[in-house]
């Protein structure tokens, strides 16, 4: 079977995903409208491009709280945001619906022609501050197969950030649990955004899942890719891309109103394209 990243980014090893994080959508109290909204989005899509990265994915990062689906100003405003990034960029390009909506997921990126998806919640059932998601494989499969949707990838987290394990499972049965049910490649974060996954763990999971596709999936930074791309074949980043210094009080450690920074994306692409 043919390396569902080398597909995607015509590469296996070494691949940033540049993570574009919306602004608060229609329906939450700081939503600053489209126009704004759209402006930050293609600053950031540009910065990332410039920068070097292999493909990109926009999340609704800041609508918070969040819920497990999101609702119908969220929806709309992700159709409309990723029509226009679909159409300005060539980069392979993705969506994470959150808390967990794959099938809003799903459906953008068919309707969108997106080549994957993120779904924090496939295998693993946690307890977060938004509520108790359960895991639904077997109805991710089949929405994507009722959706002919087959030709998405699945990019799958285990033990997801933000969140408490319903089940005692090591990381590595979990990584067992979504291959078996059809993930496309799995995704390792920290407990919370803005930490990395600890090396130990990675090269642990690298030794019991062979060559599946393994991403690092928050925390990457300029020190720590090195070590973490020893074991994971890439990785999805934003926060440490952005301008300014980060923010204790915030929830996502920085704000939505600081915009990516193409300079610092360009040098954390060379550190990885050193690692060759």
């Amino acid at each position: 079977m043919k390396n569902v990243l080398q597909t995607i980014f015509k590469k296996k090893q070494n691949i940033v995903i540049g993570a574009i994080h919306l602004p608060p959508l229609l329906g939450y109290s700081k939503f600053p409208g489209f126009q704004n909204a759209l402006r930050n989005v293609l600053i950031d899509m540009r910065a990332f491009e410039r920068g070097g990265v292999d493909g990109l994915i926009f999340e609704n990062n800041y609508d918070i709280p969040h819920t497990t689906l999101a609702g119908p100003g969220t929806l709309i405003s992700m159709a409309l945001i990723g029509q226009v990034l679909r159409k300005a960029t060539r980069l392979p390009l993705g969506v994470n619906v959150l808390w967990n909506d794959y099938e809003a997921a799903l459906v953008l990126a068919k309707l969108l022609d997106l080549q994957f998806i993120r779904v924090p919640v496939f295998v693993d059932s946690v307890k977060t501050q938004h509520g108790i998601i359960r895991a639904m494989p077997k109805k991710v499969m089949q929405l994507r197969k009722s959706l002919e949707a087959e030709h998405i990838a699945l990019f799958t987290d285990i033990q997801v950030k933000h969140a408490e394990m319903l089940s005692r499972r090591t990381l590595v049965q979990s990584a067992q649990l979504a291959i078996q049910n059809g993930s496309d490649a799995i995704i390792v974060t920290g407990e919370w955004t803005g930490e990395a996954p600890k090396e130990a763990q990675l090269a642990a999971l690298r030794a019991k899942i062979s060559s599946f596709p393994l991403l690092v999936g928050s925390g990457l930074n300029n020190q720590n890719v090195s070590l973490l791309f020893r074991h994971a074949n890439g990785g999805i980043i934003s926060t440490s891309l952005k301008r300014g210094a980060q923010k204790k009080a915030e929830v996502n450690v920085k704000s939505y109103a600081q915009r990516i920074d193409m300079k610092k994306v360009r040098r954390f692409v060379d550190i990885v394209k050193r690692n060759k």
